[in-house]
């Protein structure tokens, strides 16, 4: 008997599925669904329906989900990037409006209410959010981009979408001492394979969400070699669980449950350290 699909990446349950699962999960019902953008920098995805429920994953603003079902201010969803499955909260979806045509390139930035420093911050924004963005203002010589609908964003924060950073790892970087967040995929909080994802996807390069998705399925396995010697910058080390990438010949870059942020560290002092709970590294990976 096969296995089952994945529930993370596809989206059914005993009463409700999508659509395009018909013939192969049982549901009570299928629906196609409807699509929606993601309104806020950041909406949490969760596993169920209650506030106290785990993060699986987070939807960036300006990403797409479809929606299969809004029920008590909650939507069930897929989530179009990586077709992660879960519920968010309702009011932070919107009806798909003016196109993005930019993307948010730095760690985070602030959405003011005008063309200047000074002014109100609207919203912080993530690496990665997508914005619907027209003309251009220069105030005291800083430049802006002002948005679709209102607000302005400093000019050098943002890339069009066609944008492709050239080194992943100098993206992950960035992020050093961001806060560990279990399910966090944006500036304001990342977990190991959120900090792989979101730093490839910034090199134009989609990625699965979850360790154990990367570990099977990105890039290609690799030899090591005795100590470690062959890895190489991007490279990345898998552990049970968890993921870090190869900076150079000495150190890695990771989101750390152990250290609560993203931290560089020595892969030697890594290894030894992770192998008293979880053992040595599982596996070795070149994206």
């Amino acid at each position: 008997m096969s296995a089952a699909p994945d529930r993370r990446l596809n989206a059914y349950r005993d009463d409700l599925a999508d659509i395009a699962l018909e013939g192969q999960v049982n549901a009570g019902k299928f629906v196609a669904g409807e699509k929606r953008v993601v309104a806020e920098p950041v909406l949490d995805m969760r596993d169920h329906p209650s506030a106290g429920s785990s993060i699986g994953t987070q939807a960036l603003m300006g990403e797409t989900v479809t929606v299969f079902e809004e029920k008590d201010g909650l939507s069930w969803v897929q989530l179009e990037t990586d077709r992660y499955v879960g519920y968010v909260n309702s009011d932070g979806l919107a009806v798909p409006g003016a196109e993005p045509n930019h993307v948010v390139a730095v760690p985070r930035t602030f959405i003011y209410e005008t063309a200047d420093l000074r002014s109100p911050v609207r919203m912080v924004c993530s690496m990665g959010n997508r914005l619907a963005l027209g003309g251009s203002q220069t105030t005291r010589g800083t430049d802006y981009r002002l948005l679709d609908g209102g607000g302005a964003v400093i000019a050098a924060h943002v890339e069009p979408l066609t944008y492709r950073a050239s080194d992943y790892v100098a993206v992950a970087a960035g992020f050093l001492n961001t806060p560990y967040l279990w399910g966090g995929r944006s500036g304001f909080g990342l977990d190991c394979s959120g900090l792989v994802q979101l730093s490839l996807a910034m090199c134009g390069r989609p990625v699965p969400r979850d360790t154990d998705m990367q570990a099977s399925g990105l890039g290609e396995s690799i030899e090591a070699g005795p100590g470690y010697a062959r890895l190489q910058r991007g490279d990345l080390v898998f552990w049970k669980g968890h993921v870090a990438i190869v900076e150079d010949e000495r150190c890695v870059l990771h989101a750390s449950g152990h250290a609560m942020q993203v931290v560089r560290e020595p892969l030697s002092q890594a290894i030894d350290r992770i192998a008293r709970l979880y053992g040595p590294p599982t596996q070795t990976r070149r994206p």
